[in-house]
């Protein structure tokens, strides 16, 4: 099937948000599309939806006089599912029940030609289970979009276990032409985009149930770190009733992994109502539709109190240093510190606790700062000893370096470097599974969830030996096999090579 050239009859089943959007694209990229939808009227409603969103790019500028009328002259209404008999490719994006789906497969199989393709749009659902229940399983694939789908420019290409080669390979070319990168995926649990995404969340949630920040504090500092929204924000506007099914339904098919462990923290404020915004009130409170957010603590007034910086690494130390200077902090210069001085340790992968006992420092004047992303913010960690005294020392000469700062309660590896490591850590095994190739998961994970880098990249400008450090620490402390490395990750970081090199 050539589509690239053909004039390409594609018949959408299901008119909602992602029937609709993908009518769209494929008006505008030149397909004739046949609208279809088992709610009477629906169809309509869609096509005179599409109609006027295009209409609206047409008055912004976006789309010129011939190109809005070409591609509303491509949108029909089947008012039956006959009315699909020409379409070279269907494409199904129906309520998300296999049940369902696969009845609507074998009613299409009586209706087009063999020579049809069958898509689905699923987002959570197996491909092959849908693809067993119809007459020729091998002509059907998955094709995933993203909503909004004219602005989310990722499709998951998914290749069930009985599909043939040609389908994926036509998808492929479809999703081109539409304007979509394509990510070729197998058919596993959460595809490529849904199971990459498991690290931010559940490991945001393992630091609040473990009581080192607040909501508001985890979602600054992961924010600072280069994410367009925090953990949390991110269950607020998509809603717990949403998210939460989604985190429990990955963790069963992969038969309780515990790299996707859920949390209770979320089934239980599901219980509660408390879905987020469109409740009013999730891990925030709303008014007028805005998060009230409670203000970053300010940093105490800076004192006398001399300070030591573990000179451990001595490049660290040069920029801790600078930075305690710069906001008027007294520097304890020696090689070990003077009684009354306030102390800082730089640790990767360990806790307060465990770093200071390691250096022979006394806890109860000792704090430990986060050696990652020095230069964008600050997380200040004390361990359950630390005196406040000794605490504010630190975090008033650091306040007055203008950058923010936040005080958390002793955890292994602080909170950027867990939830970093367990990004990368999961982008590394669905590449040591082969679901997808490496450069595939990186634009995936850019286009689909809007990290600021792909995880495989991202370890790269971590380091993959620092990503191996930080998890190795969080296994040693925890001995939960959640944190345990993944071998391409393992293997890499020994080679000292791109995490994004391919099997030879």
């Amino acid at each position: 099937m050539n589509t690239t050239t053909e004039t390409l009859v594609m018949g959408i089943v299901g008119t909602g948000l992602m029937g609709r959007g993908i009518a769209q694209i494929a008006a505008q990229a030149g397909i004739v599309v046949r609208l279809f939808d088992n709610r009477a009227g629906a169809a309509l409603e869609a096509r005179e939806a599409v109609a006027a969103t295009l209409g609206k790019l047409a008055d912004k500028g976006k789309l010129d006089a011939a190109a809005l009328d070409a591609a509303l002259g491509r949108l029909h209404v089947a008012d039956a599912l006959n009315g699909l008999a020409d379409c070279r490719v269907v494409v199904e994006a129906i309520v998300e029940k296999l049940d369902a789906k696969r009845a609507l497969f074998r009613e299409l199989e009586d209706v087009v030609g063999d020579d049809c393709l069958l898509a689905t749009n699923t987002s959570s659902l197996s491909v092959t289970a849908i693809a067993s229940a119809c007459r020729l399983p091998g002509r059907v694939g998955g094709f995933h979009f993203f909503s909004p789908v004219p602005l989310m420019k990722v499709v998951e290409v998914i290749d069930s276990e009985l599909g043939e080669t040609w389908v994926g390979d036509t998808l492929i070319a479809l999703a081109q032409r539409v304007g979509h990168r394509p990510i070729r995926t197998r058919d596993t649990p959460g595809f490529v985009v849904n199971h990459a995404g498991r690290a931010y969340g559940t490991e945001a949630l393992r630091i609040l149930g473990e009581g080192i920040a607040e909501p508001a504090a985890i979602d600054r500092i992961l924010r600072a770190a280069g994410f367009r929204m925090g953990p949390f924000e991110l269950f607020d506007m998509i809603g717990l009733d949403v998210s939460q099914p989604v985190m429990e339904s990955i963790y069963d098919q992969y038969f309780q992994e515990p790299r996707y462990r859920p949390s209770p923290i979320t089934r239980q404020r599901l219980a509660a109502g408390l879905l987020g915004r469109k409740s009013g009130r999730g891990f925030y409170v709303y008014e007028d539709g805005k998060a009230v957010v409670p203000p970053l603590p300010a940093a105490p007034t800076g004192g006398a109190t001399p300070i030591w910086v573990s000179a451990r690494n001595p490049l660290l130390r040069e920029q801790v240093v600078a930075l305690l200077r710069a906001g008027g902090g007294v520097i304890d210069a020696g090689e070990q510190p003077a009684s009354d001085s306030a102390c800082i340790v730089l640790p990767v992968g360990c806790d307060a606790t465990t770093a200071v006992l390691d250096e022979q420092l006394d806890p109860r004047h000792s704090v430990a700062l986060d050696p990652i992303l020095l230069d964008r913010q600050l997380t200040l960690m004390t361990t359950p000893i630390t005196e406040p005294a000794s605490r504010d020392a630190v975090w008033g000469a650091l306040g007055g370096a203008g950058l923010p700062l936040t005080v958390i309660h002793d955890s292994a590896g602080f909170v950027v470097q867990r939830v970093l490591a367990m990004i990368v850590n999961i982008g590394c095994d669905i590449a040591q599974q082969r679901i997808a190739a490496p450069a595939d998961i990186d634009d995936a994970v850019t286009l689909g969830l809007g990290y600021p880098k792909g995880p495989l990249a991202l370890g790269d400008s971590l380091g993959a030996a620092t990503v191996l450090r930080i998890l190795n620490g969080l296994h040693d402390f925890y001995q939960d096999p959640r944190y345990r490395p993944s071998p391409w990750l393992l293997r890499r970081a020994r080679l000292g090579v791109s995490l994004l090199t391919p099997e030879a």
